[in-house]
């Protein structure tokens, strides 16, 4: 389930991304900054609109003009987003400024194609884009993108012409750096300026290939494979290109999930969303020439192989390893469409890590193509015992990896239906016949689904009360309630949740906390509490459509998840970066406001608990080595980032590299001799090992991994459970 309808024409999406339970979802206009839905942009197209990579050399440029209908469409988008969009903005000249900065940052994030003069040229447009817009006159943002367009030819032929020379010809002895932070940078002066910036750039890919194990005569050849293609694909880019990157970069001034659906992105939308399409299962978008991992579909091949992750780059993809095909700096597309494939084949990928300390740091998975079926996305249920003074606890688990629903079937059966809230009542009733002290809901990952699912779900655990509060664009406020007096479960209760815990997992969360139901454990969730719609633009047979934000979710309390998330009651540590991952991290997000609260019961004993309960968890946790071992990587994760200039001399890289590798085997070892295990001799001891426990990891799918955030999250549970007997209870008096 990746939506509800609860009214025409809106789509009200409670998940990170509209996403499709196969296949992949792809965003096609790039932003710098690693972003949700639209942090690429703000165009989601399904699969496939590539053709197959020309290795031919590239036709002469055309000059890109608009047209009629992207003149009409224009304004229509306009009226679109004034008319229903939470955010109202005046036209003015400071939205004009913000418009062509991120037209601009759309187009070269990186400050690697453009020269200052060029900048300086299109400022006359800074205050015009406005009136440009209300007039639909689309010359500024054409003459803009073909002057990009004539920019990176210059960048890419200059490159081409370096690697002509052969690598020998470049210098990698010289101590010269490359600064990889575009906010650190400036743009080009000159043209010398701008050749020098390129030929820095191409001696950090090539030491960074070289440093992946790859010998000169196949980084050339790779190198000028992917620059031939690079150039086929600027020259075959159209109106409609320039047209969808420009709208995009005026709707996410408005937030970053106000998007334009181009007719071929609208087209592909639906083709995704009937589900008919096998793939791997995971969200991507463009990165600068990277392919990056935004989020994987719950119970998809991806996420079930447990070997690709989060803010993975692709820069591979084969149909087997031997044939695995260099894909930097293509089309969004064009990776999509060599990703996907028939059901059980198999798709190779090389991927440079998430939490990688360097880009020559890459591995190659192997991943099974399938479909998503209900039972791989359906809740499950398993038993921990904690040891305690006075003997062992049951804690029992509930994981809870998506808010599903089978529509169809309740359509026509009614309440017998597979579904969230019927799976987990389910198995509550079998874990209270077991006998279980305490239960943790595990929403971790979980990217949320349906909002009947979790105002139902919330049912099973508190009397009638009011769930999620919905604010429309024009001001009215919708409250959503439990009517059922019955409690499923009433006994001690703790809820995890991460940073990939969004929309529907956080209204459930939210609500827990609100009510004092229950102890909220984990990671600051990812903040996503925004209701977007589909509105057609409907212009001719074009069928381009506007995604547009109509509304915002509020917590019962009065405040909104939106971009703060659910802090939770007790935090662990974690190695997803917030300034990476999370609606806080999107530029132009709509801030958490608050609104009037509802009336409902707060439970007060849990608070009055909680600091006891945190301090039982530090002193814990400060002897835990795999807590510790987190802490560790996130310092030297964080060490890494900080330093944003890289050498370009051969021999510092390779003794960079191997330093990293020495510090990443200090880390685990100091773990296993913790947990007394025996350390690691060798790095590549430790890449084997890991490599090992992945496939062993995917080989147990469909049981729950009881891992050490579970393990302490029972402790916690365990505490509080012995607070509330009547022993505890008169002690503290």
């Amino acid at each position: 389930m990746v939506g509800c309808v609860l009214r025409k024409p809106v789509l009200f999406t409670l998940q990170p991304l509209i996403k499709a339970d196969v296949g992949i979802v792809m965003t096609l206009i790039k932003t710098p900054a690693l972003r949700f839905l639209s942090t690429s942009v703000f165009a989601i197209a399904i699969c496939i609109l590539g053709s197959s990579v020309q290795a031919s050399l590239p036709q002469a440029q055309e000059t890109l003009k608009p047209t009629r209908a992207q003149a009409i469409t224009s304004v229509r988008i306009l009226d679109g987003v004034n008319r229903y969009h939470m955010r109202k903005h005046d036209l003015d000249d400071t939205l004009s400024s913000e418009f062509l900065d991120n037209y601009l940052q759309s187009l070269d994030g990186g400050k690697a194609y453009f020269m200052a003069a060029d900048i300086a040229d299109f400022e006359r447009y800074r205050a015009q884009l406005d009136d440009a817009l209300q007039r639909s006159n689309l010359q500024p943002a054409f003459e803009i993108f073909n002057r990009y367009q004539k920019r990176i030819s210059e960048r890419l032929e200059y490159s081409l012409g370096l690697i002509a020379q052969g690598l020998d010809a470049l210098d990698f002895s010289k101590d010269e750096t490359l600064e990889r932070d575009p906010e650190k940078s400036h743009w080009a002066k000159s043209h010398a300026e701008l050749d020098d910036l390129s030929r820095r750039r191409l001696k950090d890919t090539i030491i960074t290939m070289r440093l992946m194990g790859k010998a000169d005569e196949e980084i050339e050849e790779t190198l000028q494979r992917r620059f031939r293609n690079q150039l086929n694909r600027v020259n075959q880019a159209n109106s409609e290109d320039a047209f969808e990157i420009y709208m995009n970069a005026f709707t996410q001034i408005y937030d970053p999930h106000t998007q334009y659906f181009s007719p071929k992105v609208s087209e592909n939308f639906d083709i995704n969303m009937s589900l008919q399409l096998e793939g791997i299962g995971a969200v991507l978008q463009s990165d600068d020439e990277y392919t990056k991992v935004v989020s994987l579909v719950t119970g998809g091949p991806a996420e079930k192989g447990q070997q690709l992750k989060e803010a993975d780059r692709i820069i591979g993809v084969g149909q087997s390893r031997a044939e695995i095909i260099d894909v930097v700096g293509w089309r969004l597309d064009e990776v999509v469409q060599r990703i996907r494939g028939k059901k059980d084949t198999m798709v190779f990928l090389e991927v440079i890590p998430g939490d990688s300390k360097s880009d020559s740091d890459t591995k190659v998975i192997s991943i099974k193509r399938d479909t998503v079926n209900l039972e791989d996305r359906a809740a499950q249920s398993e038993i921990m015992e904690i040891e305690t003074p006075d003997g062992k606890q049951k804690i029992g688990i509930i994981n809870v990896p998506t808010f599903y629903a089978n529509l169809e079937c309740l359509k026509n059966a009614g309440s017998q239906c597979r579904s969230t809230t019927f799976d987990v009542a389910h198995l509550i009733e079998d874990l209270k016949k077991q006998q279980v002290d305490g239960l943790v809901i595990d929403l971790r990952n979980n990217g949320g689904g349906s909002l009947t699912e979790v105002n139902q779900m919330l049912g099973l655990f508190i009397k009638t009360g009011p769930t999620v509060q919905i604010k429309s664009f024009n001001g009215s406020i919708e409250v959503l309630e439990d009517h059922d007096p019955d409690v499923l479960y009433d006994g001690p209760l703790a809820v995890m949740v991460n940073r990939l815990s969004a929309s529907a997992s956080e209204i459930f969360a939210g609500a827990i906390q609100d009510y004092q139901r229950g102890i909220i454990v984990g990671d600051r969730t990812f903040g996503k509490g925004t209701v977007q719609s589909l509105q057609p633009l409907n212009y001719g047979s074009r069928g381009d459509r506007l995604k547009v934000t109509m509304a915002k979710f509020y917590r019962v309390s009065g405040f909104s998840n939106q971009h703060a998330g659910i802090v939770p009651d007790i935090e662990f540590p974690s190695l997803i970066d917030h300034d990476e991952i999370g609606e806080s991290s999107l530029p132009h997000a709509l801030p958490s406001d608050q609104i009037r609260p509802a009336r409902y019961h707060r439970d007060p004993m849990l608070e009055t608990n909680l600091t006891y309960l945190r301090t039982a968890h530090e002193e814990r946790v400060d002897h835990n080595p795999e807590f510790q071992y987190v802490k560790d990587q996130m310092a030297s994760i964080e060490t890494a980032r900080a330093k944003t200039k890289v050498s370009l001399n051969w021999k510092t890289r390779q003794q960079e590299k191997k330093e990293l590798e020495q510090r990443r085997l200090t880390i685990e070892n100091k773990r296993r001799e913790a947990l007394g295990e025996k350390p690691f001799k060798t790095f590549e001891e430790l890449e084997a090992s890991l490599e090992e426990k992945s496939e062993s990891a995917a080989s147990r799918h469909g049981q729950i991994d009881i891992d050490y955030e579970l393990k302490e999250t029972g402790k916690i549970l365990s505490d509080y459970i012995a607070l509330q007997s009547p022993q505890t209870r008169m002690a503290q008096h």
